[in-house]
């Protein structure tokens, strides 16, 4: 299974607010600023962590064929860490592996929750307006399980770690928004619509084996000073 390797590498910063966190001969990894989508859509190819991140392992040479290859993708108004392939075949020993890799989040909550921690578990479906709610019909819905624990609590607001036992699409924010806690600057499963508050959600650490060498490494992000000033 090989060693555990912790890494908070500052190798630098990329356009649009990403920093670099790793990159070897196999992987990059990075941190997301909220409000990057991840990959691209009809309406917006270009400013997305993959467009960024294809001009980079290029060196603005449009003729090269370099690529990088999208392993998993974070919400675009999620900040937090993203790993990305170079090539085919590492996507896919990573993708394959997904189900092992440890996943932690931080997300500021509207109140405090009666215990100190605990865990979240129900089936998610998605309706025709791409709103995920929870449902007790197996049939439709796939099963979602959240660990969470109190980390501190400021008058009506609560700082959490989440860990992710599954993936599911707005696992978390269902989760909390369920429990009477959703996360600050939720617009879709939130009580309120302030527009003007970001979503308080970050991806502070990720640890999976290495696609290459099967060591297990462990890469970790603080979060936004934005986020956390909410508390």
């Amino acid at each position: 299974m090989g060693s555990s390797r912790r890494s908070r590498l500052a190798a630098g910063h990329l356009p649009q607010g990403i920093r670099l966190l790793h990159e070897d001969a196999h992987i990059l990894v990075v941190n997301k600023p909220a409000g990057l989508l991840s990959m691209g859509t009809d309406a917006n190819k270009t400013r997305t962590v993959y467009a960024v991140l294809t001009d980079y392992v290029r060196k603005g040479d449009r003729k090269s064929r370099k690529r990088i290859f999208i392993v998993h993708r974070l919400d675009r108004d999620t900040s937090g860490i993203l790993v990305f392939a170079k090539s085919g075949e590492m996507k896919r020993r990573l993708q394959d592996g997904w189900q092992d890799v440890e996943k932690r989040y931080l997300a500021v909550v509207e109140g405090v929750p009666k215990k100190p921690s605990g865990m979240e578990a129900c089936y998610l479906a998605e309706n025709s307006a791409h709103i995920v709610y929870a449902t007790s019909d197996r049939g439709i819905g796939k099963l979602a399980r959240t660990v969470w624990r109190v980390l501190e609590s400021h008058g009506n607001r609560s700082l959490l770690e989440l860990q992710l036992l599954t993936g599911r699409k707005h696992q978390i924010r269902v989760h909390l928004s369920d429990m009477g806690h959703p996360i600050l600057g939720d617009r879709v499963y939130g009580h309120h619509r302030d527009a003007r508050r970001g979503l308080a959600l970050h991806a502070f650490s990720l640890s999976f084996m290495h696609p290459d060498s099967g060591e297990r490494v462990t890469f970790e992000a603080n979060a936004p000073d934005a986020l956390m000033q909410l508390r």
